[in-house]
């Protein structure tokens, strides 16, 4: 009896550990003594969002549509909003994913570990056609969302700038506020009321990009000719043992290698930044990518990144989006635009109309549709945090340098002409 229960597991975690886990929590916040600091963070993290995972693995239909990664990031958001977590573990987490930029170096060891052991041929080819298939989904998502309000009696000028590039400007910090600043210097309106009303359509498309994607992961499953299951392009030349495909040795020093050049390439985007202000993960994303496609990756480090991408994956992933969940999404934003109709369906068109036009030109490209619009979808996602979750409900964590391309790219070009056109009618 022992034995079997010392075998189940929470997540990757043995039950006895887990309790263990749970015991010290209670001990810590009863006492008023728990530490506001990384290592507090990390263990309030992995206790909840492990036990929301399986929750959210066990709620029927819900899990067909990526319910995990929806009860472990949304559910935190919605106890935060009524007060049912204690203080202490809130303002330990908050603390912690608002001053360690945690999530930037998630994204970093993700990006490099998935690049490295990506099929070069396969990165060459499916890069040029990721843009192409961006650039269209921007186009149609546009025109889609801004008809769609204008039939639910929505002004074009509030249908577009105010629901649809929103949406598609690549989350909060890098889209939302930009555009809210944008907007500002034009309209009669100041720049937090401009942020206030745009914040809520940003929040409520990501949430529907994560639900497609469980969609599209379900569709993936059922016909498994649309998928390359974390690949976009099959190519069986230079082959590297898939990401989620047969087990491989682990070589603790190859990995760590890769988790080191991650962090150099970062820090080199964090000096790039200073100077001429480009995204940091944007220089990353640019310069692990170059290397990759002039085969400048030694292959000890394209092994290494195989192992750095699982550790990521696996044990990284659950914590982060719980501390999302606590931190960075506010449930009041997201429930106010729950009571205007015209809006949630604009919503819904433009995120639906930018999944299903990249489901099939990516088709008529010679891509993986399901992994395509998987990846895709990212665009109409809540930045790096909307990435991060719309991946994880897919089960497509390796597309996510894709995904970063969709964020920034798209997100850069929304805001731009969203701007500019602004600037022009007024």
């Amino acid at each position: 009896m022992v034995q079997k229960i010392a075998q189940l597991k929470i997540g990757f975690i043995p039950l006895p550990i887990y309790l263990l886990l749970v015991a010290v929590y209670f001990l810590l916040t009863l006492g008023k003594i728990m530490p506001n600091d990384m290592l507090g963070a990390l263990g309030i993290m992995t206790l909840f969002s492990f036990i929301l995972e399986e929750i959210g693995k066990h709620i029927p239909v819900l899990n067909s549509l990526g319910g995990k990664v929806l009860v472990v990031t949304f559910l935190p958001s919605y106890l935060v909003y009524k007060s049912w977590l204690p203080e202490s573990s809130i303002k330990t987490v908050t603390d912690f994913m608002s001053n360690n930029n945690f999530l930037n170096f998630f994204i970093a060891l993700l990006i490099v570990g998935s690049i490295c052991s990506m099929n070069r041929k396969t990165l060459i080819k499916a890069s040029s056609r990721i843009i192409l298939i961006l650039i269209i989904c921007d186009i149609v998502g546009a025109l889609v969302g801004t008809g769609v309000g204008m039939l639910l009696g929505l002004p074009a000028w509030q249908a577009y700038f105010f629901v649809v590039a929103p949406i598609m400007a690549g989350g909060v910090g890098e889209g939302a506020l930009p555009l809210s600043i944008g907007y500002a210097g034009f309209i009669a309106t100041k720049q937090p009321d401009v942020f206030a009303s745009i914040l809520p359509c940003v929040m409520l498309g990501s949430l529907i990009a994560v639900i497609c994607a469980g969609i599209l992961r379900k569709l993936g499953e059922m016909k498994p000719e649309l998928t390359g299951n974390g690949r976009l392009i099959d190519e069986d030349d230079e082959h590297l043992d898939n990401l989620k495909g047969a087990k491989v040795d682990v070589d603790i020093e190859k990995m760590l290698i890769t988790g080191v050049l991650a962090i150099a390439l970062y820090l080199f985007g964090v000096w790039v930044n200073s100077t001429i202000h480009l995204p940091a993960p944007i220089v990353l994303l640019v310069a692990v990518m170059g290397a990759k496609m002039l085969g400048w990756i030694p292959n000890d480090i394209q092994n290494g990144g195989n192992s750095l991408y699982t550790l990521t994956v696996k044990g990284i992933t659950p914590p982060l989006l719980f501390g999302v969940g606590v931190a960075m999404t506010p449930w009041k934003s997201l429930v106010t635009v729950f009571t205007h109709v015209p809006m949630i369906l604009t919503i819904f068109a433009t995120v639906v109309a930018i999944v299903l036009t990249a489901f099939i030109t990516s088709k008529i490209l010679g891509l993986y549709p399901v992994d395509t619009a998987i990846a895709v979808s990212c665009c109409s996602g809540q930045g790096g945090t909307g990435a991060l979750a719309i991946l994880a409900a897919g089960d497509r964590m390796s597309l996510m340098p894709f995904a970063q391309v969709a964020v920034r790219l798209g997100g850069a070009m929304t805001v731009t002409f969203a701007i500019f056109l602004m600037g022009i009618l007024t």
